[in-house]
């Protein structure tokens, strides 16, 4: 299977920064990139050779939600897909199960592609809890073609930490044993790292943060993808 490599920008460039990311980076055939830019840098980086999604879309096609938007909004905009359930919205702005999966139906509904994200906290995995957590994140979720599970261990997002191949192996497996779909690693994925992650049976992919606003580091990550697919 091809591998899905995603870079989420998080709030980093803008519109002058996007075009001048674009026009470093390169990327193989034999990989799916896709590239996650802040709100205010979407348009610039919509028309380039790579799909772009946002990082949020908000359930309704429009009313009295101050800093939302929506998924007519982003198809308007000529925007494929976004992330939902990121850990960070999840940990800062109260996102939930229920919220996450509200705004995955809408996406997929307005004919968005989406990557849901699923993780446990630290001290879930030190209780034991990870499947539990998964089980719960992921049964909400919609079935449907379009749509891509990331699995992000909360604890390696922005650490420095990254989960071993087994541990990220052993979790995309049970997702998988949940929801019939690609499953991406989006814990510090970084080209040192992304061989030995990659590799595993079950992962299909990476959703990359700090790696991915690098030109040459996610241009390399593409290829160390697409020499795995």
């Amino acid at each position: 299977m091809i591998k899905l490599i995603a870079g989420n920008w998080k709030m980093f460039k803008g519109p002058t920064d996007t075009l001048a990311f674009f026009d470093s980076f390169e990327a193989p055939d034999g990989v799916d990139v896709v590239l996650c830019p802040p709100f205010v840098s979407l348009e610039a980086a919509v028309g380039e050779e790579w799909p772009i999604y946002a990082q949020n879309v908000h359930w309704s096609d429009e009313g009295a939600f101050t800093g939302e938007v929506s998924a007519r909004m982003l198809v308007e905009l000529g925007v494929q897909g976004t992330l939902v359930g990121h850990s960070e919205r999840r940990l800062y702005f109260g996102e939930t199960d229920d919220t996450v999966r509200l705004r995955a139906e809408a996406a997929l509904a307005a004919g968005l592609g989406v990557i849901a994200c699923v993780g446990e906290t630290e001290a879930e995995r030190e209780t034991g809890e990870t499947e539990a957590v998964l089980r719960r994140q992921v049964e909400v979720l919609p079935h449907n073609d379009s749509l891509v599970i990331a699995y992000e261990p909360v604890w390696a997002i922005g650490t420095g930490k990254t989960a071993t191949p087994a541990m990220a192996e052993d979790a995309h497996a049970f997702i998988k044993s949940l929801h019939a779909t690609r499953v991406l690693y989006g814990g510090s994925v970084k080209p040192e790292n992304a061989a030995e992650l990659l590799s595993q049976p079950s992962i299909d992919g990476a959703l990359v943060g700090g790696a991915s606003l690098d030109a040459a580091s996610f241009s390399s990550l593409c290829q160390i993808a697409a020499s795995l697919s």
